[in-house]
């Protein structure tokens, strides 16, 4: 029987607050590594398994460049986005797919609506259709698709655990984790996910981080392109107004977020955190990663509080501010 996290393994991690009455709690579990990747910090149970979501793309990415997909820039940070649909993330998807000799045909992820709202109003208006390009995790396959030309893999079935791509995938994960997957699972854009620890994930997340652009791996090399192309490009990672966008923009970390309630983010000096909500709610996953970064002294609490106003913790009543989402107090 696989060891998943459970309410008893959790710690709570954020609170709603409503006109000073705290009406919800947030539970889960959490790891800090310091600079050098020691953990520092452990809350709840981060040896159990869960499913890392959309936090397993910038691994994805890697295996994808390291598979022959020739990326730079924007065009690099779009392979580990969960972007909005604006039509500035469709051409760049496009450009990715056509240097490769694509169509947006070739994508198998499912078609979706943007999840920017003033693009999907303009795609009513204009009578359009939910579309695989406008899909969150369209720029990963994208990416999957030119690793598979690169190497001369069959673009047909690329989804499928048992394709050379995803092979390849599934063995730069467990490099980079330091673990042997013991399950995998569909995920909602149809791509292969793997279950890992916390500690797994933040250990591989940390050494994406701290990895050079000149290091003779190229592994290595791959991963410190691939963070330099996200910090300089954060529009690409989720849009305007969006978490991970809004706190790479203002605390300069390196962060991705994944459904259900994931967080990874590495602090500019390497410090690193890994998060799940028990409950699958991201709400505060962002706020929640933040300040564990900032009580390790790895960023300002200035800037966390300054990132804190600027996202979407606002809890209202009668269209008034009367409370907000917040960091639990035991993080």
């Amino acid at each position: 029987m696989l060891e998943t996290l459970t309410v008893a393994d959790a710690v709570e991690l954020a609170v709603v607050e409503r006109s000073g009455f705290v009406e919800s709690r947030h539970s889960g579990a959490a790891i800090v590594l310091s600079p050098e990747g020691d953990v520092v910090r452990r809350l709840g149970n981060p040896d159990a398994l869960f499913l890392p979501r959309s936090s397993l793309k910038p691994l994805q990415a890697i295996a994808c460049v390291t598979a022959g997909a020739e990326l730079a820039g924007e065009q690099l940070a779009m392979a580990t986005a969960s972007h909005s649909g604006t039509d500035r993330h469709a051409d760049v998807v496009r450009d990715v797919l056509t240097a490769g000799g694509l169509t947006e045909d070739a994508l198998a992820c499912p078609p979706a609506w943007p999840g920017d709202t003033p693009t999907r109003d303009e795609l009513v208006r204009e009578h359009g259709q939910p579309t695989r390009i406008r899909m969150n995790c369209s720029g990963k396959h994208a990416v999957m698709l030119r690793a598979c030309v690169a190497s001369g893999w069959p673009t047909d079935g690329y989804l499928e655990p048992s394709h050379p791509l995803q092979l390849h995938i599934r063995e730069v994960v467990e490099r980079l984790t330091g673990e042997k997957i013991a399950h995998t699972s569909i995920d909602g854009c149809g791509a292969p996910v793997h279950a890992l620890t916390l500690a797994g994930l933040a250990r591989s997340i940390h050494r994406i981080g701290a990895a050079s652009e000149r290091s003779p791996f190229a592994l290595h090399r791959v991963a410190g392109a691939l963070v330099r192309a996200v910090k300089e490009n954060p529009w690409t990672i989720e849009g305007p107004g969006r978490p991970d966008t809004l706190a790479i923009e203002t605390l300069g970390v390196f962060a991705k977020g994944g459904a259900e309630g994931i967080m990874v983010m590495v602090a500019p000096n390497g410090a690193t955190v890994a998060l799940k909500m028990l409950d699958g709610a991201g709400r505060a996953s962002t706020v929640v990663a933040a300040t564990l970064l900032a009580r390790a002294g790895a960023l300002s609490e200035a800037d966390v509080a300054a990132l804190t106003q600027i996202l979407p913790l606002a809890v209202l009543g009668g269209g008034n501010n009367v409370g907000m989402i917040r960091p639990g107090a035991g993080i």
